[in-house]
């Protein structure tokens, strides 16, 4: 087991079962993370502290928060996370938009990402590891850029203008009717909370984006050490309950 800013990293095969409590005397553990959640996956998590920790030790972390975003659940649920390194507190959970892709919807429908992409002009989300630079005040108000950390996966990501953004279309009555709306590629959130989560992720802190995309998962530099597991990590994600509720 290992330390990581405070916190206990579990060894990999550990997340794959129902995390069990853990509060040892080197900081909470990633029970004690999912415990302040309702459907944050165990092995999403684990891939996202997995990045984080390689992330760290090649100095790019700057900030010690990590926001994790789990695409493959549906719009209309709390998908985005953001953590507190240094002790295991859960700051936000929180809704969030997926791009739409081509105006035929090519990137998801109302409900579900579907496609990504690196590309300009795609109007789809990116995944992998994100570093949060600079605020700005643009088109949607205030809003906070990203850089992609992983060449051909996100690394085009200033250059497309992907950043965290309020918008409208992205509130609590519409994910009770699964009308959250869908962005131009931008991790989109609620205007009443954007932000302090801005605020709180600004500067230098790590954004980890899932989807189960076999060619990113076994490519990623980042979970390099992820993917010495038995098992691999798409197959234990797609093995973890879709939460069914918010």
């Amino acid at each position: 087991m290992r330390v990581l800013a405070g916190i206990v990293l579990v060894p990999w095969l550990a997340i794959a079962a129902p995390p069990q409590a853990d509060h040892g005397p080197d900081g909470p553990g990633a029970a004690t993370i999912l415990g302040q959640t309702r459907t944050l996956r165990p092995a999403v998590l684990e891939l996202a502290l997995a990045a984080y920790a390689r992330a760290e030790e090649q100095g790019d972390v700057q900030r010690p928060r990590l926001t994790v975003i789990d695409y493959e659940l549906p719009s209309y649920s709390k998908r985005l996370w953001v953590i507190d390194m240094t002790n295991g507190r859960v700051l936000h959970e929180e809704l969030v938009a997926h791009g739409m892709g081509s105006p035929t919807g090519s990137g998801g429908d109302m409900e579900r990402a579907l496609a990504f992409s690196n590309q300009c002009g795609t109007r789809k989300s990116s995944l992998g590891l994100f570093r949060t630079a600079e605020t700005y005040q643009g088109r949607h108000g205030y809003s906070l850029r990203l850089d992609g950390l992983e060449p051909g996966v996100n690394d085009a990501a200033r250059e497309r203008t992907i950043v965290v953004h309020p918008a409208d279309y992205v509130t609590s009555e519409r994910a009770e009717q699964r009308m959250v709306g869908r962005s131009w590629g931008c991790p989109a959130v609620r205007p009443t909370i954007a932000r302090q989560l801005i605020d709180d992720i600004k500067d230098g802190s790590l954004v980890f984006t899932y989807f189960p995309d076999d060619g990113w998962l076994q490519r990623s530099p980042y979970l390099a050490q992820a993917r010495t597991g038995v098992l691999s990590a798409g197959n234990r994600v797609a093995d973890s309950a879709i939460p069914a509720t918010r």
